[in-house]
């Protein structure tokens, strides 16, 4: 059960609305975890600032592979219904791939360094080691997109951890639950 609401489109702060209705329009309807996190105009913009400049990161495929990493070790289960509809709609990833993304892989090579090392970022709060970052960069990452994954990793994090906080009602269809994969 939510432990806050999700507000109606009448109770958005003015400092949130055109994010939130932007978001709607892209998306055809207004999630949960979007109308909840537009109580803080703050937060919600930050977060969607840091969302549009990091849609520009890698490839769909790998950003949503990643997404699903990150939510199963940080067991948000809101974020993997999300994440798990939007790479199979919209980053066309088979649900094979679904969940071996959920288990930090993936079947192309140079999707899966970059998903195990989003896996190794997460799981170590960052404290990777030498051969981490060669395995990376040896599957063809610049240090740029190391740096673009490492903020892929927080970003998802931060949403992580505000659904596993504020828990909305879910909104999209039901995955099995983190961890139980």
């Amino acid at each position: 059960m939510a432990r806050t609401e999700a507000l109606r489109p009448e109770q958005v702060p003015a400092a949130s609305k055109q994010t939130l209705d932007t978001f709607t329009k892209n998306i055809g309807f207004t999630p949960n975890m979007l109308s909840t996190f537009s109580q803080s105009p703050i937060a919600f913009n930050a977060w969607a600032t840091l969302l549009g400049s990091l849609s520009k990161a890698l490839d769909v495929k790998t950003r949503d592979s990643i997404g699903l990493t990150v939510s199963e070790v940080n067991g948000c289960n809101y974020c993997l219904t999300v994440h798990s509809y939007t790479a199979k709609h919209m980053a066309k990833l088979p649900d094979e791939e679904i969940i071996l993304a959920r288990k930090g892989h993936a079947f192309d090579p140079k999707r899966d360094a970059a998903v195990q090392f989003a896996r190794k970022v997460i799981e170590t709060r960052g404290n990777v080691n030498d051969a981490d970052l060669s395995a990376v960069r040896d599957a063809g990452y610049t240090d740029a997109n190391l740096m673009e994954i490492v903020a892929l990793v927080a970003m998802y994090s931060l949403t992580n951890f505000f659904n596993n906080v504020f828990d909305p009602d879910k909104d999209f269809p039901t995955v099995a639950a983190a961890g139980s994969i």
